[in-house]
């Protein structure tokens, strides 16, 4: 088995050791490239439907009605998809992601047909809240699948595409929906998903390949009503609070006290479940818990601050909400070009933490060249700050994505994965919440400073000035710069504020311990092989994880480096490599140049067998002319020249397992 560890060519020549010869980075399957592609499929369509219905939301209201109900077109879809997320990352851990994929594809498809075809407000509000439930599927078994099919090591250049996708639908979705709206239906916005669906649908059937899982689990139901019911709490706290609701109100208050109290008895009844749908044990990993942490604020700063951006451009620049699209695609080429390097970059050298550090500090800097704007910033300047933003936002988001999955073993990989994607999710609704809160107030004291002692004309009013910008279209054109200062100086100090947020994940991303990034799928990481408690693995589990170890470069240099250990020899993974095919094979005349001074043994770094007749593993003879051979390498249970005192046979440490 030690000989086959490598290959199983006859010709030396033809073998190469481990680590050498090939590039670094396997060649990924055409078919895992085709899943990958539906998996993008998937993310733009959940992602997208958190953005579009904003600019047809007003043609809605004048179709449907139900004008008091309108926020909960956006509330339903975000309080449903943050609520399942964590279901829907430990169902796929459990049963397999591929068949829960595509489930939550054929759910998202019935609540978009379901909401194109709503006849009332009601109607809309209800199956957008199915809509959601599919969605968080989709966000969060996306990525988790790339962790599925692709190893960390060669993870991170995918989940950089993830990245750029989901910023690209922070813009396209307002333009989308305003081109729908306006040139077809409001309708369109939700029919448009089908055949898109329906193409990632077929696409996944057929190409993905992913182990079905036919061990039997225990589902976590009372885990999952509360975890639901805290996401609920928190996102209705967020989205009410100081809207509908003052932030000091009965209703807020109570909801967050209701919050609080379904927190502590999730964490009671997790900590006895059998199989937790969201492990206690992950928070104990520093990596998890510092990125959870991380991703919370990422979510805060990011969607807090890119939902002024559109009403930046729209108010104070004076651009139509199609133009405002086209002026903010230089933070999405930013976030693309960022998440598309940075994964690249990971899969190449191995090393992440840069990336969380670089991001969260870009993005800071680039949230306070923000609050410079103003009404008079050129285009030029306004592309810049964007580019800069999104250039931040694309270096830490989908990085911490992958840091999360290689720091949980592959059995958690799909709750880990959700865990980061509700932290976020719940970051965004309060950072939406509170920076909304926050601009109103900066919007108040800003108008009544501008307009204090001055006479507004009949039908205009500081209060409908604030409720609706439209309203400075009526004001004379002397006093129409004030109101616009007003709106720029409110908006750019959410800018302000958000800042310190970003810098707090800046701080705690130095603390990020960067673990190396596992060459394989299922390969167990350091927490785990290091753990106090021992893991219980099935015979055929430990015989998978075995497997995908020896399948990997990083595998199979582990293993040489055992066989010689435990043999007692000093000696470098290159030169065991030789070693053992000199054990199977005989005597090898190219052998010769690595101890016979001319160089190295081709694909042998360093001419590594140099170091095997000073161990006294082998010996230099002469053959026939002045040819001198390698020879006398193997005795049956050892090698040639006696191991050390002490030490085990070669091979001995891979017998019996």
């Amino acid at each position: 088995m030690a000989g086959d560890a490598h290959g199983t060519s006859g010709n030396v020549r033809d073998a190469q050791p481990p680590g050498r010869g090939a590039d670094a980075h396997e060649n990924v399957p055409g078919n895992v490239l085709v899943s990958i592609g539906a998996l993008l499929l998937g993310m733009l369509l959940a992602a997208l439907d958190q953005t579009i219905v904003s600019t047809a939301l007003p043609t809605i209201v004048s179709d449907l009605g139900g004008l008091e109900h309108l926020s909960w077109v956006v509330t339903a879809y975000l309080l449903a998809s943050t609520a399942a997320t964590p279901l829907w990352g430990k169902l796929g851990d459990q049963y397999g992601r591929k068949r829960l994929f595509q489930i939550a594809i054929v759910i998202f498809l019935v609540g978009s047909a379901l909401c194109g075809m709503s006849q009332d407000m009601v109607q809309l509000i209800a199956f957008r809240a199915v809509q959601g439930l599919g969605g968080g599927g989709l966000m969060v078994l996306s990525m988790a699948i790339v962790g599925d099919i692709v190893s960390p090591r060669e993870r991170g250049r995918y989940q950089g595409l993830f990245g750029g996708v989901f910023g690209a639908t922070s813009v396209l979705g307002p333009l989308l929906g305003g081109v729908f709206t306006e040139h077809l239906s409001w309708r369109w916005v939700f029919y448009v998903n089908l055949p898109v669906g329906v193409v990632a649908l077929v696409v996944i059937a057929g190409a993905l390949r992913i182990p079905r899982k036919s061990t039997r689990h225990v589902i976590d139901y009372l885990g999952t009503f509360l975890i639901a019911s805290v996401a609920t709490c928190l996102v209705l706290v967020a989205s009410l609070g100081g809207t509908t609701w003052a932030w000091g109100s009965a209703q807020i208050v109570g909801l967050a006290v209701l919050g609080v109290v379904l927190t502590c008895a999730f964490v009671a009844v997790e900590r006895r479940a059998a199989e937790p749908v969201l492990p206690l044990k992950l928070f104990r990993v520093r990596t998890f818990a510092l990125s959870a942490v991380i991703s919370f604020i990422v979510g805060f700063a990011m969607f807090g601050a890119m939902t002024y951006l559109p009403t930046f451009l729209q108010v104070v620049q004076g651009v139509s909400p199609t133009m405002s699209g086209v002026h903010m695609l230089p933070m999405v080429a930013g976030m693309l070009l960022a998440s598309t390097a940075s994964g690249q970059i990971v899969s190449r050298t191995g090393r992440w933490k840069v990336f969380p550090v670089a991001g969260t500090g870009v993005t800071t800097l680039g949230l306070l060249l923000l609050h410079q704007l103003d009404v008079d910033s050129s285009t030029w300047e306004m592309s810049l700050y964007f580019f800069v933003f999104g250039l931040g936002l694309g270096l830490v988001m989908q990085v911490l994505v992958l840091i999360v999955q290689n720091a949980v073993s592959y059995e958690d990989l799909g709750v880990a994965t959700s865990g980061a994607t509700f932290f976020r999710s719940i970051g965004a609704s309060f950072g939406v919440a509170i920076f909304g809160t926050v601009f109103a107030g900066r919007l108040d004291d800003k108008l009544v400073e501008a307009f204090r002692g001055v006479r507004l004309p009949s039908g205009v009013s500081l209060e409908g000035l604030e409720a609706d910008p439209r309203d400075i279209a009526l004001l004379p054109g002397a006093l129409r710069p004030a109101a616009l200062e007003a709106y720029a100086s409110a908006i750019t100090d959410v800018f302000l504020y958000a800042a310190p947020v970003a810098l707090v994940g800046f701080v705690l991303a130095w603390f990020l311990r960067e673990d190396r990034l596992r060459g394989s799928v299922t390969a167990p990481d350091v927490t785990e092989t290091l753990a106090s408690n021992p893991v219980e693995r099935s015979s055929y589990d430990e015989v998978c994880r075995a497997l995908s170890v020896l399948g990997t470069r990083e595998g199979r240099r582990e293993v040489y480096r055992e066989i010689t250990e435990r043999a007692g020899y000093d000696l470098l993974p290159a030169a065991s490599w030789l070693l053992l095919r000199m054990k199977k094979y005989g005597w090898v005349e190219p052998a010769v140049r690595a101890v016979g001074g001319g160089g190295a043994v081709p694909g042998v770094a360093g001419g590594g067998g140099a170091r095997l007749p000073a161990e006294g593993v082998v010996a230099v003879v002469e053959g026939r002319g002045r040819q001198r051979r390698l020879h006398g390498l193997v005795r049956s249970g050892g090698l040639a020249g006696g191991p050390r005192p002490g030490a085990e046979p070669a091979g001995g440490g891979l017998r019996g397992r």
